[in-house]
């Protein structure tokens, strides 16, 4: 039983310190500095949406207050079955640089959210490309700041702000901030490590790619350079091939976080939620059923078995199975704690 403490002490150890090294490295859109320049790149920012008439009103109303001279808003409305294509169709007729696209049919080879982005691209006039999802709203100086983040990179990706409400939400979607913030510095989605050989570099950096399909942004030539969406046609999450094309193709790829200027609720009671989480688990593990039982046991000896060693050293009054699993717990703890300070959960 202290063999299990063992491991995982020394596992929440090695995520404490990439924790530790993703509070410096995992910077906030929020503190990007703007440069007055005078020369400002057009941008499109393409909202993909299909059946949001409850959010869709809110999405575009924030990217059209941006703070920027120089930008269209492009929807994709995507043969919705609610009342989106009626409030789209209101807000186009009244706004001069909101573009309402109705959506083609989907070929058979593509899936709908790739095809939705990949009709926004083709009519973008823009230098640089937004993709951002109908339930995400900005404040008024997101797309300045990302557009500075874009100066120094090739294409960069937003975590936003989650906004849980109800119980499961904030039980699971923190989660996935979690494993983020302990498992993968940031540093290393946009800079190979130093640490690998020099020519393993290239070779590995997709390894260390990562992105939130929520907020992602290309410079133009980036974009196409990887043949956009388009290669990524047949992915249910295509917002991470999407990084590693990024990352095979040499260019430069910037992750930040946006507490506090962009923010998301991604479902709104437990039905959408386990629905979407359905759909998108297995394929996190690679479609691996090794792979998903390996993380499975990991987390039952890191995450479970303190709070069980502790019960029971408490019960046979045993301070070195108190004091193991009490470092545990309080790592475990901490970690949480200052992860729900950051996105305010």
């Amino acid at each position: 039983m202290i063999i299990l403490l063992y491991i995982s002490v020394g596992f929440l150890i090695y995520t404490s310190i990439i924790f530790g090294m993703n509070l410096i490295d995992f910077k906030a859109l929020r503190d990007t500095i703007v440069p007055d320049v005078l020369n400002k790149p057009k941008i499109s920012i393409c909202i993909p949406a299909r059946d949001e008439e409850d959010v869709i009103e809110r999405c575009v109303t924030s990217a059209l207050k941006q703070n920027y001279p120089n930008f269209e808003v492009l929807v994709l409305d995507d043969q919705s079955t609610d009342g989106t294509t009626e409030i789209l169709r209101e807000l186009s007729g009244i706004i001069n640089n909101l573009v309402h696209i109705e959506g083609k049919p989907k070929p058979n080879d593509w899936l709908g959210k790739p095809w939705a982005c990949h009709q926004l691209s083709e009519a973008a006039t823009g230098d640089i490309l937004f993709f951002i999802d109908a339930d995400v709203w900005l404040e008024e100086d997101v797309i300045p700041k990302a557009v500075t983040e874009l100066s120094t990179a090739d294409a960069i990706t937003v975590w936003p702000e989650q906004i849980v409400e109800s119980f499961w939400e904030k039980q699971v979607i923190p989660l996935v901030y979690f494993a983020l913030f302990t498992l993968l510095p940031a540093k290393y989605v946009e800079l190979a490590p130093k640490w690998l050989p020099a020519s393993l570099r290239s070779k590995l950096a997709p390894r260390f790619a990562a992105a939130c399909g929520q907020f992602i942004a290309f410079n133009k030539k980036a974009y196409k350079k990887i043949n956009g969406h388009e290669s990524v046609k047949n992915q249910i999450i295509e917002d991470v091939e999407l990084a590693k094309q990024i990352k095979s193709s040499g260019l430069r790829l910037k992750m930040l976080h946006g507490a506090e200027s962009v923010y998301c609720r991604m479902y709104s009671n437990h039905k959408d939620l386990w629905n979407g989480l359905r759909k998108n688990f297995f394929v996190g593990f690679n479609k691996s059923i090794l792979f998903f039982l390996m993380i499975a046991v990991v987390h039952l000896i890191v995450f479970i078995a303190p709070i069980i060693t502790f019960a029971y050293g408490f019960q046979i009054n045993s301070s070195e199975l108190l004091i193991w699993s009490s470092f545990s717990l309080f790592l475990i703890i901490a970690q949480r704690a200052l992860l729900n300070f950051i996105f305010k959960w």
